[in-house]
């Protein structure tokens, strides 16, 4: 059988996106190395990857922010764009087993989330940005392995707070809505 991207899927991808580039700004520097930073954006992305899928994960992680550094940049830097994609399929490829939509996010599907998140993270800025910036712009080794560490460490702590807490009231508010529907 076919997957189809549904309706429900368009509007998260849209409305996921657009909240991904209003949070670009929203951030706390980390001053030891530079441009790294606390991004509420990163808990957002992991959650409407876990909730919506990969396909939804990755349009939200690229499009958010392709045009979160268009907006308040001026230039994407794709080598940290494209890892924000993988990030986000990756964490959509384990949507079903995080059960938030079903309301069971509990205690062993907190710490699954967990566990891919970090390793999804570890994927995405340990390896993928610092190669993509020494491939795409010839930036000096040491310098981005530092700034990807940075950004892992920064992710998966911003991820396991803030991403878990939204994961864990969607599926509480997601099970008393669909309640509520059966009962009409």
């Amino acid at each position: 059988m076919k997957n189809k991207f549904t309706i429900q899927q368009v509007v998260a991808a849209g409305i996921g996106t657009a909240l991904f580039v209003v949070l670009t700004e929203t951030q706390i520097p980390v001053v030891i190395v530079p441009n790294t930073a606390l991004q509420v954006r990163a808990a957002l992305l992991a959650f409407i990857a876990a909730v919506y899928g990969p396909v939804v994960g990755g349009i939200v992680g690229l499009l958010g922010h392709a045009l979160g550094d268009a907006f308040f940049y001026g230039s994407v830097w794709w080598s940290w764009v494209i890892p924000d994609a993988v990030f986000g399929v990756i964490v959509g490829l384990f949507s079903k087993k995080f059960l938030i939509r079903e309301g069971g996010f509990g205690g062993k599907q907190i710490a699954l989330f967990n566990i891919i998140q970090v390793v999804a993270n570890a994927i995405a800025w340990i390896l993928c940005a610092p190669i993509l910036d020494i491939l795409i712009y010839a930036e000096p080794a040491n310098k981005v392995f530092g700034q990807g560490a940075v950004a892992f460490i920064c992710n998966a702590i911003i991820i396991a707070v803030l991403g878990t807490l939204l994961c864990f009231a969607y599926s509480k508010i997601s099970t008393k809505s669909s309640s509520l529907q059966k009962e009409d």
